[in-house]
């Protein structure tokens, strides 16, 4: 019978590959470099941010000075946006809940805009995608203007859009913040559960603010939590 206290050869050679490595200081480094780097950009495009508003939501956002909103109403909806933002930046929030005024805007463009809405968070499509959600598919070009001109972005997610190569395309924010949103996006989870109440929500509605960190699960899919026995929040909706 062999010593049990002489590791088996292969024990030991499975020990050896999978044995964890710290990674090299200059790594680190750059990591770190990059997350502050992302952070400091984040905050000067927040505070350099003016929101305009009307009773029926949020209708600009420019980094520029604009009127302020005239009417109680506008000035709650400004300030909830700007509160959203806020969270957005920071990883805490995964849908905007604040309302959007986009009647101002020329037809093509509000269509262009509706579907841009509809791509998940996290994810992205191209120009082309768009056009043919919009019924006209040889408009691609058009619809990179129409998203150039959109008067509401981070709320109606025009960084959700790249072109057809896979190359970032325009933003008004300038490229290097549309490819660090969507960077934040793919690192920010979507669905949270509580473990004690069996009810899931997108990350930032105010019931899964309320809970405890021992008591929250993460979840792919809404699928996956109801396999689970959990149940969709009726106030963030994340089923629809």
């Amino acid at each position: 019978m062999p010593d049990a206290k002489i590791p088996d050869p292969l024990d030991r050679l499975l020990m050896d590959f999978f044995r964890p490595e710290a990674a090299p200081s200059s790594l680190t480094r750059r990591v770190v470099a990059v997350a502050r780097k992302s952070e400091a950009d984040f905050l000067r495009l927040e505070r350099s941010l003016a929101i305009q508003a009307t009773p029926r939501g949020v209708c600009l956002i420019r980094a520029r000075r604009l009127e302020a909103p005239v009417t109680a109403a506008a000035r709650r909806l400004a300030d909830q946006a700007r509160k959203e933002i806020h969270e957005y930046l920071r990883g805490e929030r995964a849908f905007f809940g604040v309302s959007v005024d986009l009647s101002r805007v020329p037809d093509f463009q509000r269509r262009v805009l509706e579907a841009a809405r509809q791509i998940p968070f996290g994810e992205a499509r191209p120009y082309a995608w768009v056009a043919e959600q919009i019924g006209r598919p040889r408009a691609a070009r058009a619809v990179g203007t129409a998203l150039a001109r959109n008067p509401v972005p981070l709320i109606v997610p025009c960084h959700r859009v790249w072109r057809s190569d896979g190359g970032l395309g325009g933003y008004l924010f300038g490229t290097d913040v549309k490819s660090r949103l969507l960077a934040l996006e793919r690192g920010t989870p979507v669905l949270e559960g509580c473990a004690t109440t069996r009810i899931v929500c997108r990350v930032g509605c105010v019931h899964g603010r309320q809970m405890r960190a021992e008591n929250r699960v993460i979840f792919a899919s809404v699928e996956d939590a109801r396999s689970v026995g959990y149940r969709p929040c009726r106030v963030c909706r994340p089923a629809a």
